[in-house]
């Protein structure tokens, strides 16, 4: 539901009906371009395995087929936009420390997906991704979004680097 109001008076009946809300918050990039290189454009021969990766971590009793049809989904976000990359920073080690999607389209950038591998956690691969993508992404586009979990902390991390809340959406989920 893309009605902040209406998402929240609504919240009470979808959990009496067994439906576990989920809040997303909409933000825009509102900071200057930042001047640093680009990420890593990954091509798919390289981001499959690590999608196999974090995907085996996540569900780690999931099946091989399962696993290969959640990270093949990459493949079908090719056409999600006019213009599609996937990003990657690497570590000193050369491994992919951090990973994202910038679509762009009809001057609207919208940055999805950012992980960092668990190995890589708390080391700056993020910030440095994220930096890479806004230097990118302003610069093809008037327009920087993402969205975020309402309750979680990343969008705290995107705040601090130029992102500003500019509305909500709500799901309902059947629990």
């Amino acid at each position: 539901m893309h009605d902040d109001r209406l998402g929240r008076e609504f919240s009470p009946a979808f959990a009496a009906a067994g439906f576990r809300h989920e809040e997303n918050v909409l933000m825009a990039y509102r900071g200057d371009p930042p001047r640093v290189p680009h990420a890593e454009e990954l091509s798919l021969a390289v981001l499959l395995p690590v999608l196999h990766e974090t995907w085996r971590e996540t569900l780690p009793d999931a099946g091989d087929e399962v696993i290969e049809q959640l990270a093949r989904r990459a493949e079908t976000r090719l056409r999600g936009a006019g213009r599609v990359g996937f990003r990657g920073v690497r570590s000193s080690g050369g491994e992919i420390a951090a990973r994202a999607d910038l679509y762009v389209h009809d001057g609207v950038a919208q940055i999805e997906d950012l992980v960092t591998a668990v190995p890589h956690r708390g080391r700056g691969h993020a910030r440095a991704l994220m930096l890479s993508l806004l230097a990118e992404a302003t610069a093809a586009a008037g327009l920087v979004f993402l969205v975020a979990d309402a309750g979680d902390w990343p969008r705290e991390f995107y705040a601090r680097l130029g992102f500003a809340e500019i509305g909500r959406t709500h799901d309902f989920v059947r629990a």
